[in-house]
């Protein structure tokens, strides 16, 4: 795993697809103390990012570095943005998405609510194509909130599902996931500096595509 910042109480990576972001064998944090070459290390996930997307993510080295970087991202002051690939093309070249999101934990799926009720939250994006294709679009997406799925399920249920999308898709991509964690802000837990960290993905189809 590629590591890209490292001091005693932070490290930003890019966590690859398919690897889940909580440490258990084989999750961001263990990937972390092998790449630091120390098995034993204090490495802390402070937000997550589904198991098939990749892209960056800031983790602790500490407790009270853990503490502080979940106040932030409780408090709005964590700013996340996403890239993506989509099928279709949403109707404007910017806007946003809000929808009521419930999860049926039976199924390990999110669904768009009609109205408010007990385990239903609100969900809420902003988006900007970057670059159209033929029959696919590029969009960068800035969250407001951090439900799980929120971005593949905001998009699918506009009938734009992502490229390479299974959960929620009847399509079969050649392809893991085009949603990418393309940019991560955050102050510093320690020395309170501004952090910005962007890192664009692979040149890989479908992002070679639009």
């Amino acid at each position: 795993m590629e590591l890209l910042y490292v001091d005693d109480d932070i490290l930003v990576c890019l966590k690859p697809a398919r690897v889940l972001s909580t440490d258990e064998p084989g999750g961001v944090p263990e990937l972390a103390r092998e790449a630091l070459g120390d098995p034993n290390g204090d490495i802390r996930t402070v937000h997550r990012l589904d198991r098939v997307v990749a892209g960056l993510m800031v983790l602790a080295r500490n407790s009270k570095a853990a503490s502080e970087l979940s106040r932030q991202i409780r408090d709005g002051e964590f700013d996340k943005e996403y890239v993506a690939v989509v099928h279709g093309r949403p109707e404007a070249d910017m806007g946003t998405y809000r929808d009521l999101l419930g999860r049926d934990k039976a199924r390990k799926m999110t669904y768009v609510a009609a109205e408010m009720a007990k385990g239903i939250q609100e969900a809420v994006l902003d988006y900007r194509i970057i670059a159209r294709g033929e029959a696919m679009s590029r969009v960068r997406i800035q969250l407001h909130t951090g439900r799980t799925h929120q971005i593949r399920v905001q998009f699918a249920s506009r009938g734009m599902p992502l490229v390479g999308e299974r959960k929620y898709s009847e399509r079969n991509d050649p392809c893991e996931i085009a949603l990418w964690s393309y940019r991560i802000g955050f102050t510093h837990p320690k020395t309170g500096e501004q952090m910005e960290f962007v890192h664009e993905p692979p040149e890989i189809w479908p992002w070679t595509a639009v």
